[in-house]
């Protein structure tokens, strides 16, 4: 071999013939790990869990571990909370017989207190979820934290905050205390809130015949109790307003 061609040779960086293959074990781990599915109820699925018709994925709040006094509180005695943060909804109701598609009322990234008993409650990602309905929502709100002036009613509902006595006296003097009393639970108040309205089968809105202001009497457990701070209001649908004052 010509001397002068082996030197340059000699004299060229030695090169790992096995180093162009790791990049390429490592962008094959981080390909297989963007395309892991999400884990529901301690199962792999594929993609991610998308609600259908009209229900709404919430992302549960976490449960009070302890009181305003400072007791803590642990097992059954933690007080479950009914409010999430929004991640994704369904598409929305489609009318039975004018076709015609309800939008949903919320949008992801926004706050929601639902009914007690509304939902289903499901583990996913490894934190606890529940799939409602539009209509369990009672109230929205957007930021950290509900507030009166936050607060947002959906479709044909109203925000009251209750103005019923807690106390009665009879003709005696005897005073009686609410929860002795029939039908006691609070069932007038001023209205705060008033929702959009509610949508009719061709699509239009029909919206409500009450303001913000006015006094309201409504069916007794009619409302649906939502506490704001300290303050106990009640989300009541528009047809179970007896009158108004």
């Amino acid at each position: 071999m010509n001397k002068l061609l082996l030197s340059v040779l000699l004299a060229l960086p030695l090169v790992d013939s096995f180093s162009p293959i790791v990049p390429c074990i490592h962008s094959a781990a981080a390909a297989s790990s963007v395309a892991r599915g999400a884990i529901l109820e301690g199962r792999e699925i594929e993609g991610t869990l998308t609600p259908t018709n009209n229900f709404v994925l919430v992302k549960v709040a976490k449960a009070v571990e302890q009181t305003t006094g400072g007791i803590l509180l642990t097992g059954s005695a933690k007080i479950k909370k009914t409010e999430g943060l929004v991640i994704s909804t369904g598409p929305g109701r489609t009318h039975s017989e004018s076709g015609i598609l309800f939008p949903m009322p919320v949008a992801p990234g926004e706050s929601v207190v639902y009914g007690k008993y509304d939902g289903t409650e499901i583990e996913y990602d490894g934190e606890k979820h529940a799939l409602i309905r539009d209509d369990d929502i009672l109230v929205k709100w957007k930021g950290e934290q509900l507030t009166q002036e936050s607060a947002e009613v959906v479709r044909d509902n109203v925000l009251v905050k209750v103005t019923d006595s807690k106390e009665e006296e009879t003709s005696s003097g005897l005073v009686i205390a609410s929860s002795a009393k029939k039908g006691s639970k609070p069932s007038t108040g001023e209205v705060i809130k008033v929702g959009p309205g509610r949508m009719a089968s061709n699509g239009e809105i029909i919206k409500v015949d009450i303001q913000e202001g006015d006094m309201v009497k409504f069916r007794d457990f009619a409302g649906n109790e939502v506490m704001i701070g300290d303050e106990e209001f009640a989300v009541v649908r528009m047809g179970d307003v007896l009158a108004k004052f």
